[in-house]
């Protein structure tokens, strides 16, 4: 029951939930995608062979919300992980700006290079959260999407990482703000029980502190320079905890 409780919450309230989904739409300033190569070497000057991560994923993987592919996650926690190790970290971000985890699935992972990486990243949810993706279909779809992952790329680990809590967006206006809570929550919960039965996937949830103001952009939606650093780092450090030798 509780799988269904968002949109059992949302039906009374769909007509004010759409009227303020389209408000918001309208007032929210639309982000592009980040300039710059998506693709680079963290650490450079250090010695050694360099880990290899691929990332794929929603908008913050295409660097929507801050200026350039540097600053945004893969290649932040590229930089994290090249400080944290001692060693250089080859980065590629394969992000597509507004995409379900279905559509990630269908168009972006099988344009993936077929070559062994150590870290793979996954950032999805937030489209499938304001899609109102049925809590079955996001499980069906994320666990054939990690098992392609696996099958192309071979990553010694699999970083999931945590559906945002959008009950902290400051984008989106009551109640729409707690309905879509509700929602990321019950995909965030589904995504965790999910990682927890594959052993190559460590799920990260995302700390509230994440999607505080001064951690958003300016259309309060997406994480900001500083979010992506203050994310990266988070990762990293679970990252390194977890990697197998």
């Amino acid at each position: 029951m509780q799988q269904f409780l968002p949109e059992l919450v949302a039906l009374p309230l769909f007509p004010l939930l759409s009227w303020q989904g389209k408000r918001t739409r309208r007032k929210t300033p639309r982000l592009p995608e980040a300039d710059g190569p998506r693709e680079g070497l963290a650490g450079a000057q250090l010695a050694g062979q360099a880990l290899r991560i691929v990332a794929i994923g929603e908008s913050p993987v295409a660097g929507v919300g801050v200026p350039t592919q540097e600053d945004a996650i893969t290649a932040q926690l590229a930089r994290a992980l090249s400080s944290s190790l001692g060693r250089p970290v080859a980065w590629q971000a394969h992000g597509r700006n507004g995409a379900t985890a279905r559509e990630i699935g269908e168009a972006v992972l099988p344009g993936l290079p077929a070559a062994p990486v150590d870290v793979a990243l996954v950032c999805l949810g937030v489209n499938d959260t304001t899609a109102f993706t049925p809590v079955g279909r996001w499980r069906d779809t994320l666990s054939s999407l990690l098992q392609a992952l696996e099958e192309r790329c071979q990553p010694r680990i699999i970083l999931l990482a945590g559906v945002p809590p959008l009950s902290r967006f400051p984008a989106l206006p009551q109640p729409l703000r707690w309905v879509m809570g509700l929602k990321s929550a019950a995909l965030d919960h589904e995504s965790a029980r999910l990682a927890a039965s594959l052993p190559a996937v460590l799920h990260v949830p995302l700390h509230v502190d994440l999607v505080s103001p001064q951690m958003m952009a300016s259309d309060g939606y997406h994480p900001s320079v500083r979010g992506c650093a203050v994310w990266a780092r988070q990762m990293a450090d679970l990252c390194v905890n977890r990697m197998p030798g």
